[in-house]
């Protein structure tokens, strides 16, 4: 596998191809079960938020490594509208559509490293790493 893959996110059977290959990468990396279902639920996540609000876009997957770990990048990237509050986006509980509100701020505790950059009419992108260490 090249170290980068992308999914197209159009439509909803296009998020459980994500999840799929989610968890392929995830195992081929060995991480733990538990690590395997976070990176599960970000892919969930991330994959949803361009379906739902952006309509579509793709996700990224890129094998990371360096000296003494392993880890996977996953990156989301939308051309939709964006996100005009990303601090209020990023508060637990806040959403714009009336779902719990934990989906960003979830993927940033559950990660290693996050970044989100969004701007009004111009789309979002979200980076986050999970690193597998040994």
């Amino acid at each position: 596998m090249d170290n980068t893959l992308v999914i197209h996110i159009r439509e909803e059977a296009d998020i459980v191809a994500a999840r799929k290959k989610g968890r392929e990468i995830a195992q081929q990396l060995q991480f733990s079960l538990t690590n395997q279902a976070r990176i599960l639920t970000v892919v969930s996540e991330l994959s949803r938020n361009i379906y739902r609000y952006a309509g579509c876009g793709h996700i990224e997957f890129e094998l990371l490594e360096e000296e003494r770990k392993k880890g996977i990048r996953i990156i989301s990237l939308d051309q939709g509208c964006g996100i005009p509050d990303i601090e209020k986006a990023m508060q637990k509980g806040y959403s714009t559509s009336g779902s719990l509100g934990a989906g960003l701020p979830g993927v940033k505790t559950i990660m290693d490293e996050f970044e989100l950059t969004s701007a009004p009419n111009s789309g979002t992108r979200v980076e986050a790493v999970k690193w597998q260490i040994g």
